[in-house]
């Protein structure tokens, strides 16, 4: 058993296999966190105002439920929360993964993929909403990056 947990959201993937990498190299236990309702892709298409991302992306209390939940956390010091970038922040199911748990004394490392954003937009919200007794400590995009830059990350951590 670890003391590490890599709890990630995939859309598409691409999240899923920086967070299994990511796993990989901290020996750390992996949560994926999955919405009760899976996103199709009609669901993520971002031009559409209607679709279900780009409505619940403009609502801050969306809340869409996750669909399998582990019972706590509290065994885990260190929480990696990985996450495509949607509208420049998280989308709102980490807040919802976020809003389940107490992570009171915990450090917290977000990392995030994306096809043009960086992270520091997320990282700034998710601080700014969650702050209350929480390490953070800095996130990073991990698009395509290879075994030994994520390794150097983890070190500078």
């Amino acid at each position: 058993m670890s003391n590490i947990l890599v709890a990630y959201f995939s859309a598409g993937g691409i999240t899923e296999k920086a967070a299994r990498q990511l796993a990989e190299v901290l020996n750390a236990d992996l949560l994926e966190i999955k919405p009760s309702e899976p996103y199709t892709a009609e669901d993520l298409d971002w031009t559409d105002k209607k679709s279900r991302s780009s409505v619940e992306m403009n609502d801050p209390d969306a809340r869409p439920e996750i669909a399998e939940k582990p019972e706590n956390i509290d065994k885990y010091d260190k929480i990696f929360i990985g996450f495509p970038i949607w509208w420049y922040v998280a989308p709102r199911i980490i807040e919802t993964f976020m809003d389940s748990y107490d992570f009171s004394g915990k450090t917290v490392i977000p990392f995030a993929t994306s096809g043009g954003s960086g992270i520091e937009k997320a990282e700034n919200a998710l601080r700014k909403s969650y702050s209350d007794n929480i390490k953070w400590l800095k996130g990073r995009l991990l698009n395509g990056i290879s075994r030994k830059e994520i390794e150097e990350w983890i070190s500078s951590l």
